[in-house]
């Protein structure tokens, strides 16, 4: 998605489910308009700065580049999901391992992406700052560091038992950044906010009357994500040039994890499929990246929005496919929390309809 600036000032706006973003129209008046928690997230990870087509659903629908769009969304949901239970067929990689190559295969295919599409100047940019503020060095680790906890724990939940849990994380996240908005920023929830919410509210109360409170791996989700956006913000490295600084701070850690894991990069030798298993995880994750920055850049902002719930639900079937199960005494803390994200589905949608009018 390629969209407009964000003033710094209106930083909250960026946590809200329905925050409001202004732009000017052709008469030179200023309309308001509202976007999902998904798609602001996007505006941290890709950029306020790119220039995200503004047309009209109706334009885009006559242009076609709305069923491309949705197409590219929906696949890159599921490589994501692909990926999730790729790494069950890479033994006997352990989570790390497979976390370390994957960073190691990513970073040169998006760098190459990067290139063609235009978008070096934002790493160059970002070299420039450095070198005017050195402490913001600092900053950018912790970023990475955030980011890398994330992308760690996704290969190595699913080899662990833990990928149901990090399911329900993603299937919270939502909720998590409509509250971080209404307790860090001061934002009002709307109606349909509130009824999420409470739904919410209903699983996660069952969750602590059944086993005193949710994983680790569910909070880490949960927590970290929009500790992420936040610092993302704050150190104004919300842009593909601040997501390949996180990824290329985390390549010494990733070089680490496979040199000095129990395969190390004898593993070719020593497990000869590998050889063609390991770069086809570069291919997947990089394709799964480069497939969601097209999808966000063809679709209106809120069915991006909507799309976005697919992944959840495909982590979940994967979690189940791989012997995981929901028992009995959980399913009064899922089902609630899937009302809730229906409920924020059904008020996106709203938007929708009202912004694809003429």
């Amino acid at each position: 998605m390629r969209r407009p600036d964000l003033p710094a000032k209106h930083a909250a706006r960026f946590f809200r489910r329905t925050a409001s973003s202004f732009f000017a129209g052709k008469s030179g008046r200023r309309t308001a308009r509202s976007y999902s928690w998904s798609q602001l997230i996007d505006w941290s990870i890709f950029g306020s700065k790119t220039t995200y087509p503004l047309r009209p659903f109706h334009v885009q629908l006559r242009e076609g580049s709305l069923s491309k769009g949705i197409a590219l969304s929906v696949s890159a949901s599921v490589l994501f999901a692909v990926m999730y239970y790729y790494t069950s067929l890479l033994s006997p990689l352990s989570g790390v391992e497979i976390f370390g190559w994957r960073m190691l295969l990513t970073l040169p295919c998006m760098t190459v992406f990067m290139v063609v599409s235009g978008e070096w100047k934002r790493v160059i940019a970002l070299f420039q700052r450095l070198v005017g503020q050195p402490k913001l060095l600092a900053g950018m680790v912790l970023s990475a560091t955030l980011l890398g906890l994330q992308l760690w724990l996704f290969m190595w939940a699913p080899l662990n038992g833990y990928s149901l849990d990090v399911s329900l994380g993603y299937f919270l996240l939502p909720l998590s950044m409509v509250l971080t908005g209404r307790f860090a920023y001061g934002e009002r929830l709307s109606y349909l906010q509130k009824v999420a919410v409470f739904f919410a509210s209903l699983g996660v109360l069952n969750e602590l009357y059944q086993v005193g409170g949710f994983s680790w791996a569910t909070l880490l989700v949960v927590i970290g994500y929009p500790l992420y956006f936040i610092l993302r913000k704050r150190l104004a490295t919300d842009n593909l040039g601040g997501l390949w600084m996180d990824m290329a701070l985390m390549l010494p850690v990733a070089l680490w994890f496979v040199q000095g894991g129990e395969q190390g990069f004898g593993v070719f030798e020593q497990h000869p499929w590998l050889s063609l298993l390991i770069p086809l995880l570069g291919v997947i994750s990089a394709s799964a990246l480069v497939v969601y920055i097209i999808a966000s850049r063809l679709l209106p902002f809120s069915l991006f929005g909507l799309l976005s719930y697919v992944e959840p639900v495909l982590l979940l079937g994967v979690a189940l496919l791989l012997g995981e199960s929901i028992k009995p005494g959980e399913w009064l803390t899922y089902i609630p929390i899937w009302l809730a994200v229906v409920v924020l589905v059904f008020e996106g949608f709203k938007h929708m309809v009202r912004n694809r009018r003429p």
